[in-house]
């Protein structure tokens, strides 16, 4: 019988004595630096020993008294799990999910990006050599048109996406019509509220830290920095020189920072988002301009004065490009931070602990959020958002029960 915590550890030790080739494959599709490329890949590793060691337990039988003479609950696997999967964290988003799926006892199918068929083809090798059953974990190199009748396959028995809140309108759609469970991870407009009581250098350094991981294309970076007036002028300085250590410049080079985007046509709607803010009004602090450069490079750019009614405020900005919003307080600040259709993170800076977790519990509507650091995901946490940033979650005990059929069984 096959230990299916055996092969994810084995997987785990194949991505680990790979990751720098497997980064390079990365840098090389989709831009990365190659530093946090193999960050990723390592991360990935973590993901698949996490589910190895935790699976079974998570996986468990549950007794429950009921007053028969025995009542537990027992969690069983679907299927075949279809995952459709972006070019932003090309290890990442498929290993977050992969890992929990299959040790559950799914198979899975994979239908990742177009623009990073190198990164699909070695994950499924990596599964392989790992020693997976032939078909347990297969990657199609399909193209978008074709995953509506994928999921209307009859072998398919749910589906998980991560991509664009029109990509997750559409999955979603055609998995209703066809019965079939769902789990989305949209985009996202993260607020990060700045209090009069931060730590101004601290909350920069992780604020910047957040915007610009990936380049600045990541659903769950920071988007919207909400300072309190007070602080603003202090807080700006520590900003902008944290922004302007993000030069760009070769991804394959091991102290990059800022690398190109994934694609020209991502690069110039960015820009066009950029110029339409500064034309509204939005004060431009540095960046802004399509620079003569090899590669859909953009350059670290903020925006100040971001007001509604500027795609800087309306829209998510995909890209390194930072929208920063002044108000007078606290109340005011929470107020902003929530008046978006998205709810995949936020952040709180503040030396009051108490009020921080106060606020972040009771106050910020999002999946996930954090207090003095930048969000970021953990597999021992949920992870996924509300509104349209989608529904379900991945990671944790919660993520391995979404693709289960979690059974009552009882005996009189």
């Amino acid at each position: 019988m096959v230990n299916r915590s055996d092969l994810l550890l084995k997987a785990s030790e194949i991505l680990l004595s790979k990751k720098d080739s497997l980064g390079k494959t990365m840098v090389s599709e989709m831009g990365k630096p190659l530093t946090q490329a193999i960050a990723e890949t390592e991360k990935c590793a973590w993901v698949c020993r996490y589910y190895a060691e935790n699976g079974e337990r998570f996986l468990a039988d549950k007794e429950v008294e009921t007053g028969n003479k025995k009542s537990f609950v027992a969690f069983k696997p679907l299927g075949v799990v279809l995952a459709v999967m972006p070019w932003n964290f090309p290890l990442w988003q498929v290993f977050r999910f992969a890992a929990p799926t299959l040790m559950a006892g799914n198979t899975a199918i994979l239908k990742h990006a177009s623009n990073v068929p190198a990164c699909a083809k070695a994950i499924e090798e990596i599964f392989s050599e790992a020693g997976f059953p032939d078909g347990v974990f297969t990657t199609l190199l399909a193209k978008s048109d074709q995953v509506s009748g994928i999921i209307g396959n009859s072998h398919i028995k749910a589906v998980t996406l991560t991509g664009s809140e029109h990509a997750g309108i559409a999955i979603a759609g055609t998995a209703g019509r066809n019965l079939k469970k769902s789990v989305l991870e949209l985009g996202g407009s993260d607020p990060y509220l700045i209090l009069e009581d931060a730590d101004l250098k601290h909350a920069a350094e992780q604020c910047v830290t957040s915007r610009m991981q990936n380049n600045g294309q990541s659903c769950i970076a920071a988007k919207r920095f909400i300072l309190v007036e007070s602080v603003y002028d202090e807080f700006m300085k520590y900003f902008k020189a944290e922004m302007d250590k993000y030069i760009m410049a070769d991804p394959m080079q091991p102290d990059t920072l800022l690398g190109p985007m994934a694609r020209h046509d991502l690069r110039d709607e960015l820009h066009g988002q950029v110029k339409v803010s500064v034309q509204k009004g939005a004060q431009l602090v540095c960046g802004g301009y399509i620079p003569d450069h090899p590669g859909a490079m953009y350059p670290a750019t903020i925006l100040a004065n971001v007001q509604p009614g500027m795609p800087s405020w309306d829209e998510e900005l995909f890209g390194p490009v930072a929208s920063v919003i002044k108000v007078k307080d606290e109340k005011e600040a929470i107020t902003i931070a929530n008046i978006t259709d998205f709810g995949l993170g936020a952040a709180v800076f503040t030396q009051d602990l108490e009020k921080g977790e106060r606020i972040a519990a009771n106050e910020l509507h999002a999946g996930a959020c954090f207090v003095n650091s930048f969000v970021k995901s953990d597999p021992r946490l949920p992870f996924g958002g509300i509104g349209k940033s989608g529904y379900g979650r991945e990671l944790s005990e919660f993520g391995i029960l979404e693709f289960v059929n979690i059974k009552s069984v009882c005996i009189d």
